[in-house]
C-alpha cells in the first residue's frame, strides 16, 4: 500500500518519554506541553513485566481522554519475540497507532518489514520514527532513512552507540555519530531528535546540549522527564528576531528575479530561503497551536 508523503504539520521539538507500566504518568505527559509523549515498551520496562506494560499501554495510547499532545509508543527491537509480540498486539487492537518508534534497527528491511505488516494492517496512517543507536545502524544511516515513506523522524540514540563504540558520551566524542545522523535526516527530509540528558537537575547543561544539536541539524531533543521540556521547546523554537529576519529574507528573496537577493550587504540564496522558510514554518506552528 502507497503511503502519502507526510505532510510537516507536527511540531517535534520535545519527546517525553514515560513507562509503558505507568499510564498515570502518560496522563500527566500528555498535558505537560510536550510536542509527543512516548510509551516506553522498551529501556522503561524491566524484561518480566513486558507483557503487563504492553496490556496497560496499548489501550492508553488510544485513550483520547487523557490529553491532546501527539502520542508515540516504543516497542521492543522488532527482530526479537517480545518485539513482535508489541507489533501484532497494536496491530489486533483494531486502532491504527499515529507513530512508532523503532529501536535497534540495522538495515532498511527491518524498516520495510514492519512498513509491510502496517500495511496488511490497513494502517495506512501511521507514522514510523527509527532510532540510530549502533554501529550497523550509523553504516547503514542513509538507507535507512529513506527506507520507507512511512519514516518521519530519526532519533540519535547515543548510550547505546556509545557503549558499543566504547566512547564516552559527551558531545565531542560522538560529533562524527551526529553527524551522520544529520546527513542521512536532511538528505531523507525527516526531522531529526537528539538523546535525552539523563541529569533531569542540570537545567543549563540541558540547554547547552539542545543548543548545541540545534546549530548541527537536529530539530528536536528528548526528554525523560517533564521539567525537561519547556528548555528544549524553547532552545528549538526561532525567536522573534530570528522570524522577523526571516521573513525579510524571503520577501527580498521573492522580489528578485535573479535567483538571488542582495538583503543588509549580504547575498541570499535558496539555501537561506529554505532555511528561513523552515524556521517561519515552525514558528506559524507554535502559533497554531499545533500537536
Amino acid at each position: 500500500m502507497a503511503m502519502e508523503p507526510d505532510s510537516g504539520s507536527a511540531l517535534r521539538r520535545s519527546l517525553l518519554f514515560t513507562p509503558g507500566l505507568r499510564t498515570d504518568r502518560f496522563a500527566k505527559a500528555l498535558k505537560g506541553g510536550a510536542d509527543m509523549v512516548c510509551l516506553d515498551l522498551e529501556d522503561g520496562v524491566a524484561p518480566d513485566f513486558k507483557d503487563e506494560a504492553r496490556d496497560k499501554a496499548i489501550p492508553a495510547l488510544f485513550d483520547a481522554t487523557l490529553g491532546a499532545a501527539a502520542r508515540a509508543m516504543r516497542i521492543n527491537p522488532i527482530k526479537t519475540h517480545t518485539g513482535m509480540r508489541d507489533l501484532l498486539a497494536l496491530c489486533d487492537f483494531g486502532s491504527a497507532p499515529p507513530a512508532l518508534l523503532l529501536p535497534k534497527i540495522e538495515s532498511p528491511e527491518e524498516v520495510r518489514w514492519v512498513a509491510e505488516i502496517l500495511d496488511e494492517a490497513g494502517y495506512d496512517r501511521t507514522r514510523l520514527m527509527v532510532i540510530i543507536e549502533t554501529t550497523r545502524a550509523l553504516e547503514a544511516a542513509l538507507d535507512i532513512a529513506s527506507a520507507s515513506p512511512r519514516n518521519d523522524t530519526l532519533l540519535f540514540g547515543a548510550a547505546d552507540l556509545s557503549a558499543e563504540l566504547g566512547s564516552s558520551l559527551d558531545w565531542g566524542a560522538l560529533h562524527y555519530a551526529r553527524g551522520r545522523a544529520v546527513h542521512a535526516a536532511s538528505h531523507a527530509g525527516l526531522d531529526l531528535i537528539d538523546v535525552p540528558s539523563l541529569d533531569i537537575k542540570d537545567e543549563e547543561g540541558l540547554r547547552s546540549e539542545a543548543r548545541l544539536a540545534q546549530r548541527m541539524g537536529f530539530t528536536g531533543k528528548a526528554a525523560i522527564h517533564p521539567v525537561q521540556v519547556a528548555p528544549i521547546n524553547e532552545v528549538f523554537s526561532p525567536d522573534a528576531e530570528t522570524v522577523e529576519f526571516a521573513r525579510r529574507v524571503i520577501e527580498a528573496y521573492e522580489q528578485s528575479a535573479a535567483g538571488v537577493a542582495l538583503l543588509d550587504g549580504k547575498v541570499v540564496e535558496m539555501p537561506v530561503v529554505r532555511a528561513m522558510r523552515r524556521a517561519l514554518a515552525i514558528a506559524e506552528k507554535i502559533a497554531a497551536g499545533a500537536p
